[in-house]
């Protein structure tokens, strides 16, 4: 069993920045894919970006892309998601997910399918 906290979420004015991050723990594995996921109030549950610890890489869905970066500090099993430029529509629950013994990343990354373990979520909220 993989746990995950995520914590950095808050309120910010439009254009400002937030940095998220997961912290995974329990059984983890020595390779791994996390992923960060948003949910807003009434609407499907988005992936926004993902990071594979085996090589580096990393994938953003076109809404935040040179918005959002994604890094790691792999000793620390901890993910972060830096938000820049943060706009009203970023409003939402923002959760991380985990897929153990996982290799690289693609789009299809950005599918909750891929993730077996899931954090609580941290708020985000961007007023304008």
């Amino acid at each position: 069993e993989v746990q995950l906290v995520e914590s950095g979420g808050g309120l910010v004015q439009a254009g400002g920045s937030l940095r998220l991050s997961c912290a995974a723990s329990g059984s983890t594995f020595d390779y791994y894919v996390i992923g960060w996921f948003r949910q807003a109030p009434g609407k499907e549950r988005e992936g926004v970006s993902c990071f594979s610890n085996s090589d580096g890489s990393t994938y953003y869905a076109d809404s935040v892309k040179g918005r959002f970066t994604i890094s790691s500090d792999n000793a620390m099993n901890t993910v972060y998601l830096q938000m820049n430029s943060l706009k009203p529509e970023d409003t939402a629950v923002y959760y991380c997910a985990y897929a153990g013994n996982s290799f690289g990343v693609t789009a299809r990354s950005l599918s909750d399918e891929t993730y077996d373990f899931w954090g609580r979520g941290t708020q985000v909220t961007v007023s304008s």
